[in-house]
């Protein structure tokens, strides 16, 4: 593996687990970036027949499901299965163990 590959591997090793520990976590001590863009409608309607609060949560579930499918296939790209992962990990543990 080339140095080149090694960092993309490894940059998005560091995106999965971030993404990881966000979809398991329930707090909002996370950025938030703004606009979201969302279906007129399904705001309006939300906004009318739930409230604001609920519109919010509805669309945070909304994102996390994308961010879960997305994580999914950046998964699989990237790595591919489980033991391709794990090898990678192995690696990455011994780079740091050089490091040091």
């Amino acid at each position: 593996m080339d140095e080149e590959e090694y960092t993309n591997k490894y940059e998005n090793l560091r995106i999965l687990k971030s993404i990881q520990e966000y979809l398991k976590e329930d707090n909002n001590n996370h950025t938030a970036v703004y606009p979201i863009r969302v279906p007129d409608e399904f705001l309006y309607q939300t906004l009318k027949s739930k409230g604001a609060k609920s519109a919010d949560n509805l669309i945070h579930q909304v994102f996390k499901l994308g961010l879960s499918i997305w994580s999914e296939r950046l998964y699989n790209t990237v790595f591919g299965s489980q033991q391709s992962l794990e090898e990678f990990i192995e690696l990455v543990k011994q780079r740091t163990k050089e490091e040091e």
